[in-house]
Formats: C-alpha cells, sequence, structure tokens
C-alpha cells in the first residue's frame, strides 16, 4: 500500500435507492446523489445510509470511486457545465489518482482500508445522466469498485 500516492476526496455522495442498477428496459428511478460532509464506511457491509449497504454478501461494490480529473475532461470534451460529478452515480469523487492502478489492490485513503474489485463499467444511462456519447467516451474510466476492509469515516477535503 505504501506505493500508492494520497488519494484526496473532493466529494462524497449516497443515494437511498438505484435509479439505474436494475432498471434496464425501464425507466431510471428519480433517487437523488445526496451530498455529504463525511460518510461512515462499514467493513463488509457498505456505507451508512446508501443503497448498497447490505445489499449482498461479499459483494464487489459496496463503495465506489470515481476521478475527479474524468469529470473534467469530460465538461470540457462535451462542454457540459450544468452537471455535477453526482450524475455518474459513484460515491467518492477522488483527486490526484488514476483509479485504474487499484483495481486489484488494497489500498487506504484517510485510515479506512479497501479492496478494489475492478473498474466501476460505465452504462448506457450515462448517454442520459451526462451526455450523449458520454458511455463510450467513458470506456476503461468508469470508476473503480471496492470492498471495504475496515470501518472509518471519509471526509471531503477539496
Amino acid at each position: 500500500m505504501t506505493d500508492i500516492p494520497p488519494i484526496r476526496i473532493a466529494h462524497l455522495y449516497i443515494s437511498p435507492g438505484h435509479n439505474f442498477f436494475g432498471h434496464h428496459g425501464q425507466p431510471a428511478g428519480d433517487n437523488p446523489m445526496l451530498a455529504q460532509r463525511e460518510i461512515v464506511c462499514r467493513a463488509g457491509r457498505g456505507i451508512e445510509g446508501d443503497r448498497f449497504l447490505d445489499f449482498k454478501t461479499d459483494y464487489n461494490g459496496q463503495i465506489t470511486f470515481f476521478e475527479r480529473e474524468t469529470y473534467d475532461q469530460l465538461c470540457a470534451e462535451f462542454d457540459v457545465w450544468d452537471r455535477e460529478p453526482s450524475v455518474f452515480r459513484r460515491n467518492v469523487i477522488t483527486a490526484g489518482i488514476g483509479l485504474a492502478e487499484l483495481y486489484g489492490r488494497e489500498f487506504e485513503v484517510q485510515g479506512v482500508r479497501f479492496l478494489g474489485r475492478g473498474e466501476c463499467a460505465p452504462c448506457h444511462w450515462m448517454n442520459t445522466a451526462f451526455h450523449p456519447g458520454a458511455e463510450a467516451r467513458l470506456q476503461g474510466r468508469g470508476g473503480l469498485r471496492a470492498k471495504i476492509l475496515s470501518d472509518g469515516v471519509l471526509r471531503a477535503e477539496v
């Protein structure tokens, strides 16, 4: 874990329900992404108040991460300035690290340990939530799905 650069947290979000997950072929839901100053992570369970808390035993997406840098690039590329990073429905918006380097690795953020399980793949809903073409541009950059290995609190800092 020592060769991983510090991970800064730009934004934190939770949602009480699913909008896209499990909605294939149906309209999207309308559950908001709620900005948080801090979130409580529960080892092996998820985030308090989030839709994936206790979703499944050993679930790979107990918490999700997304790069602020990717968000900024998409805003510039599509000239979209009226969407918050919450539209991607990831819990933690990071700054300062390429998340792909965390696939399959243990890492720590603000004293909380995680296991990166792989890409949080973009889906067709990204084209509606952000901009047409977003799903294709996010291939390989959709974020990181992770398991929570230790209890703790994450706080937005950037």
